[in-house]
């Protein structure tokens, strides 16, 4: 296949004598050129605002409808928009559309597939070692986190459920908390408590301390049964008189021999009140969609590790209080402010602006969501594999990445492209940093030649063009980008175009095979 050069870069802004940035089209809208004090869509929006106008940092323009499309489908169904979609969008001319979409968005059952991937990544979903699940509960397990993001539970109910359940890893999937745990003496399963539902690595805490939350999980049993592989998780009672517990928080409580620690524990952790749990959670989820945490990382919060908006925490965590615990209340806060609409293009060259999120963080596709998008425009499926299948495990290629209920499934793709190993439960096993042995992939696999030779959408593009090129362009930037080129984008492709003679399929692959190479096609921005 011939290679064509094609430079996709963000160009320097260009600044007037009052420091104002035109918009750059495509990235940027039209309308949306920032004031000394740009409106504010919500609270959330005054609380990030105000703490940029104290360290004088300009925030960015708000995204084009373009960028918002493509950004808000990756990061809310982990997919990208059919060219119908995106059309649909871009011609609606209503004010609130953009709000519309998130509703939209939120409701689809992408939604569930793609957070349940991201809830597997940190309860450690796998059938093999070292976490040894097995099929079988995976696939329970996997299917309960997906029921219970379907169903909108609420989150203080997600956790108590995974908490305090008891019985067959089989049939009460949300034991599997204690089983997806490397290993199982109490301050094992206090590491996994914390840093999951707590956002703290508990090895940073005083042994002390560590003794005293580990006393919460000294009486998780397991016994085998006559079943291959099934394991009941259950609440060993204790024999001896009442048992002096201390929380987390300081607070002295005592345990009865008919008390189940486990409970005791989730009353106090679920409770409106306390210092963690409803911090973690949001923490999370801002980080999620904003590309770093208001604590950074969101696993790693500890005193010398303190907000960069301690006011914008707060009110997150406050308005997930009074939603009784509603996480897509918070998910629509967020996506529907103006913080998490601004452009990639910052708006000031300090120091702070991206940690303070004064734009969006560009960031690189997550290794599932890519292989998805690829075999999306390819019309293919990825071929997955298993170490150590028990039993043989086969997953139909049709089946796309981000519905994979089993961290030991996996494909020489996902591999390379950093998917976590699914072992610690910590966001940073998972690595979404580029590298060159991702670049030579792209630029000479094979694999990625056939998918864009072979892939139905960009024959029909070329042969609905009837010999157009500007239409072939047009329909291949559409597919890959989600968005028409630009007026000079469109002029450099016709030049190539017109360097080929008569082989406009070859050289409308090499366009393909560009855009897809291009930071804009890999990343979310």
């Amino acid at each position: 296949m011939t290679r064509l050069v094609w430079v996709l870069l963000l160009a320097p802004l260009a600044r007037d004598a009052a420091g104002v940035a035109p918009p750059l089209r495509p990235f940027e809208s039209d309308d949306s050129v920032v004031t000394t004090r740009p409106a504010a869509v919500n609270r959330l929006d005054e609380l990030v605002l105000a703490k940029l106008h104290e360290r004088a940092i300009a925030p960015a323009n708000l995204c084009s409808d373009e960028v918002f499309l493509r950004r808000a489908y990756l990061d809310v169904i982990g997919t990208l928009p059919e060219p119908a979609e995106v059309l649909r969008f871009l011609e609606d001319a209503r004010p609130d559309k953009r709000a519309l979409l998130i509703d939209a968005l939120l409701e689809r059952p992408e939604f569930s597939d793609y957070w349940t991937l991201k809830w597997c990544d940190l309860l450690r979903v796998k059938a093999e070692y070292p976490i040894n699940l097995w099929p079988n509960a995976v696939q329970a397990y996997h299917r309960w986190i997906y029921v219970a993001l379907r169903q909108n539970w609420p989150y203080d109910r997600f956790a108590r459920a995974l908490l305090t359940s008891s019985g067959s890893n089989f049939r009460e999937a949300p034991v599997n908390f204690y089983r997806a745990v490397q290993g199982r003496e109490p301050a094992d399963i206090a590491s996994a408590v914390a840093l999951t539902f707590m956002g703290v690595r508990l090895e940073s805490w005083p042994q002390a301390r560590r003794d005293e939350m580990a006393v919460f999980f000294a009486q998780v049993g397991y016994k085998k049964t006559s079943e291959w592989k099934e394991e009941i998780v259950l609440w060993r009672p204790s024999l001896v008189t009442d048992l002096q517990a201390v929380l987390p928080d300081g607070a002295a409580v005592r345990i009865t021999p008919d008390d189940d620690p486990r409970r005791i524990f989730a009353n106090w952790l679920i409770a409106p009140g306390n210092p963690y749990f409803t911090r973690n959670i949001v923490n999370r989820i801002w980080s999620w969609l904003m590309g770093r945490g208001i604590i950074h990382e969101p696993d790693d919060v500890r005193p010398d590790n303190p907000p960069q908006n301690p006011e914008l925490l707060a009110y997150l965590e406050q308005e997930l209080i009074a939603a009784q615990y509603d996480l897509s209340h918070i998910f629509r806060l967020i996506l529907k402010s103006r913080t998490y609409q601004q452009s990639t293009l910052p708006g000031s060259d300090h120091p702070d602006a991206e940690k303070l999120f004064a734009c969006y963080s560009v960031r690189r596709l997550e290794a599932e969501v890519l292989a998805d998008a690829l075999c999306w425009i390819g019309g293919t499926g990825e071929r997955y594999t298993s170490l150590i299948p028990e039993p043989a495990t086969y997953i139909p290629e049709d089946e796309r990445s981000i519905e994979l209920a089993d961290g030991s499934i996996t494909s020489p793709f996902l591999e390379m492209f950093g998917r976590p190993a699914r072992d610690t439960g910590l966001e940073s096993e998972r690595n979404n940093q580029p590298n060159d042995a991702q670049r030579l992939y792209l630029l000479n696999s094979t694999d990625v030649q056939k998918k864009i030779e072979r892939s139905p959408r960009l024959r029909k593009a070329h042969a609905d063009a009837r010999g157009n090129r500007r239409e072939i362009i047009r329909g291949m930037y559409l597919i890959i980008l989600s968005r028409y080129p630009t007026d000079d984008e469109l002029k450099q492709a016709e030049q190539y175009f017109g360097s080929g003679g008569a082989r406009s399929r070859e050289v409308a692959n090499d366009l393909a095979w560009a855009l897809i190479n291009s930071k804009e096609f890999l990343c979310r921005h």
